[in-house]
Parts: structure tokens; C-alpha cells; sequence
């Protein structure tokens, strides 16, 4: 993992609003989820710094209610599944700066962390 990496969909207007805030002086590795899915260890790695899968979870997602997740009590194993089985199950953007991580919440407190990159 880079130093600084922000993890996003292309086409989510979130994201972009989010990336047009970051000052030209910073460094970022951007990473497409979409074009370019994460593997099981990059999957890990976030997990380990997010303090579990399941906060890197999107419940918000349309396949999440399409294959019926919303009725199941999903347990971490299956959390690490899912976000392995389909991009549109990690939370976007994702920011990693410093060894620290940021799951997106609010666009305004993740244009907040952005402003913090160096």
C-alpha cells in the first residue's frame, strides 16, 4: 500500500467531488475499484486497518438488497466474501494516508481528511 491511496468508483459524482478537493502538492495513488477490483490481501489490509470487514462494508449498495444480504445476519468471514465477490460492496471512497484509514461517512468530513493529506 502507497502512502497515500484513495480507493473510488469512477463514475460516483461522491468521489469525484472528493478527489477535485485534494491540492495539487499532495502525492495520491488513485485506484479505480471498478476497473481494477482488490484482491484478498489488499482486502485484508484494509480490514486490518479499518478494524474489520464489516466497516468496510457498503450496506447502501444496490446488489446488497438485490441478492436478499439485507434479511441475513452476515458474520466477518462473510463480509471478507462479499467484498471479494463484487467491488460494489467496499465503501467509496476509501482514503489510506499514513498507515491510517478513512471509510468514507459524510462527503463533508471526507473532504475534511482529504485537506489533511501531505
Amino acid at each position: 500500500m502507497t502512502k497515500n491511496t484513495i480507493y473510488y468508483i469512477d463514475p460516483c459524482d461522491c468521489c469525484k467531488k472528493i478527489i477535485k478537493t485534494i491540492p495539487n502538492k499532495v502525492t495520491v495513488h488513485f485506484h479505480d475499484i471498478r476497473t481494477s477490483p482488490l484482491n484478498e490481501d489488499q482486502i485484508d489490509q484494509l480490514a486490518t486497518l479499518a478494524g474489520s470487514y464489516e466497516a468496510l462494508f457498503n450496506k447502501r449498495a444496490h446488489l446488497y438488497n438485490t441478492i436478499g444480504l439485507k434479511h441475513r445476519t452476515l458474520s466477518e468471514p462473510d463480509y471478507k466474501h462479499y467484498l471479494s465477490y463484487h467491488y460494489t460492496f467496499l465503501k467509496h471512497p476509501i482514503i489510506v494516508a499514513n498507515n491510517k484509514i478513512h471509510v468514507k461517512d459524510t462527503t463533508e468530513n471526507t473532504i475534511q481528511v482529504v485537506k489533511t493529506l501531505k
